[in-house]
């Protein structure tokens, strides 16, 4: 059985058999908004089959269960299909593209929302302070484009090219990392840059994430909330990463925000619960505690 702790953290406890009604009245269901890399999934590429349940008891409750990750969709919809989850919308890219489901179209799914940006200035910028960084920018299509030394990145459908190649496009996301920095030196060195008209958030190591100004999951996720006319008293968003602390102030303003076991201080303090680490399968007491 699960339960939500005096705390503010959600923790398994018990069997995990829970007795529920085949499916929640519609106007019980959650919009339920899922990180997927540290919340649903390992670092190799791995998910709980726990958690995998959960999702799944979820939806069969009548839930609506969708991800909301900084992934590319080609690395999305993957684990979309490992957790057999078919919703309606999904957001990819920190916010950028929003997808939809269409059973008419020739791989079942459409590009419904896409945000870009002009990726030059950026990338003059980031580079002047990281002349050895690494870069991967995403484009309106999802194809990307890479420089030399990107190699901890799924790198299907992408390109390696000279840095040249990357100016003078338009992009629904950066990625900028260094090998040469720490986190805590990285953090300063992103402080001084002093990065305007766009957003960004920097990774679990020295790596820098940055989308269209004012463009995050929360963003993305307020849109498909609108589309679907879900009360905002009914979202719950679950992660780990600083990319999800405005998905938490979103949740939290009326519904529920739930940080994973093992996100870093400045993320759980954004949100408003706790749950166990990825390892702990800390997803799953979270599904399990919706009706």
């Amino acid at each position: 059985m699960s339960e939500r702790m005096p705390q503010g953290d959600v923790r398994a406890g018990g069997s995990g058999a829970v007795s529920r009604p085949a499916r929640v009245p519609d106007a019980d269901r959650w919009f339920v908004a899922l990180d997927v890399d540290g919340t649903v999934m390992h670092e190799d590429e791995s998910i709980d089959p726990r958690v995998a349940d959960a999702v799944a008891s979820a939806v069969a409750r009548g839930h609506l269960v969708t991800l909301a990750t900084g992934r590319s969709w080609a690395t999305t919809r993957p684990v979309l299909e490992h957790l057999e989850l078919e919703p309606d919308y999904v957001v990819c890219a920190n916010g950028a593209m929003t997808m939809r489901r269409d059973p008419s179209a020739p791989d079942g799914w459409v590009r419904e929302h896409v945000e870009t940006f002009d990726a030059t200035p950026v990338l003059r910028q980031i580079r002047e302070e990281l002349p050895s960084g690494r870069f991967l920018l995403e484009l309106e299509d999802g194809f990307r484009l890479y420089t030399e030394g990107m190699t901890d990145w799924n790198l299907e459908r992408a390109r390696l090219v000279e840095f040249d190649e990357l100016l003078g496009q338009r992009a629904i996301r950066i990625v900028a990392t260094s090998v040469d920095h720490e986190l805590d030196e990285f953090f300063r060195v992103v402080e001084q840059m002093g990065l305007n008209h766009v957003s960004y958030a920097i990774g679990w190591t020295a790596w820098l994430d940055i989308a269209p100004d004012g463009v995050n999951k929360a963003t993305a996720l307020e849109r498909v909330r609108g589309w679907m006319g879900l009360p905002l008293q009914r979202v719950i968003a679950v992660g780990d990463g600083r990319n999800d602390i405005e998905m938490f102030h979103w949740a939290r303003a009326a519904g529920r925000a739930v940080a994973m076991g093992q996100a870093p201080a400045e993320v759980v303090e954004a949100a408003a619960e706790r749950t166990g680490t990825i390892d702990e399968a800390g997803l799953a007491p979270v599904l399990d505690s919706l009706p």
